[in-house]
């Protein structure tokens, strides 16, 4: 999943950043409204978390700005004030949630979750299967034939990618764009090494391999076949 962070305070900012990225995400961040505004019409982001008092383009308007160029990446909206106008107010113009500051992290990553659950109109998302992999998206555990895997936060997330579209061919720009921040080289091949990693963790102890790369493309979750009986 891809995360769009607009929040003017650089610790919190910080914080934020860090325990997304640690739950997989990829998270791009801007420092005021109108930059904010200006990536969330480039990048076609999977859920943004904005703060209310920002500089240049505040949090409402930038929520208002959204909503009229008809960008609807769902907004989970950031405040100090705790007034109940000001929540029903961001609510009104299109925000998805809203959390007062001070939070804890993980109370925002259980929010947000939640915000894509209901964009996706998603009623399956705790646990996702292909073949004899699985993966636990509560507990951010993955296993195969019963057997526990250890990923790295990028592992974990590319794994995601593939799982949620099983048997579609995901291209290294999209892989780029999904998990790798707005502002990284694409000019590199870490694709092609995280996907190494990978396939060293998820098919390497089994005869039949999941992770199949299509050349010149990109890379696929290959869907089993189940026998006939």
């Amino acid at each position: 999943m891809r995360l769009l962070l607009v929040e003017d305070d650089r610790n919190i900012a910080d914080f934020i950043v860090k325990g997304f990225r640690e739950a997989g995400f990829a998270v791009d961040h801007a420092l005021d409204g109108e930059e904010g505004l200006q990536m969330a019409q480039v990048v076609p982001y999977d859920v943004a978390v904005v703060d209310i008092m920002l500089p240049k383009l505040d949090g409402i308007s930038l929520l208002v700005e959204l909503r009229n160029r008809r960008i609807n990446t769902p907004i989970l909206i950031l405040s100090a004030k705790q007034t109940a106008d000001e929540r029903v107010a961001a609510l009104q113009r299109g925000a998805d949630d809203y959390l007062v500051k001070p939070f804890l992290f993980a109370e925002l990553l259980a929010r947000t979750q939640a915000v894509l659950r209901r964009a996706t109109g998603s009623t399956e998302v705790t646990r996702l299967t292909c073949g004899d992999l699985t993966m636990d998206l509560l507990r951010h555990a993955v296993a195969r034939a019963g057997r526990q895997i250890e990923l790295q936060p990028r592992e974990y997330a590319l794994l995601e990618y593939l799982m949620r579209y099983p048997g579609q061919i995901l291209s290294k720009t999209m892989i780029l764009e999904h998990i790798w921040d707005f502002r990284f080289d694409p000019q590199t091949n870490v694709v092609d090494v995280l996907v190494c990693r990978l396939r060293n963790k998820i098919d390497r102890d089994f005869s039949a391999k999941l992770i199949q790369t299509i050349r010149g493309i990109g890379y696929v979750l290959k869907v089993p076949v189940e026998k006939n009986q």
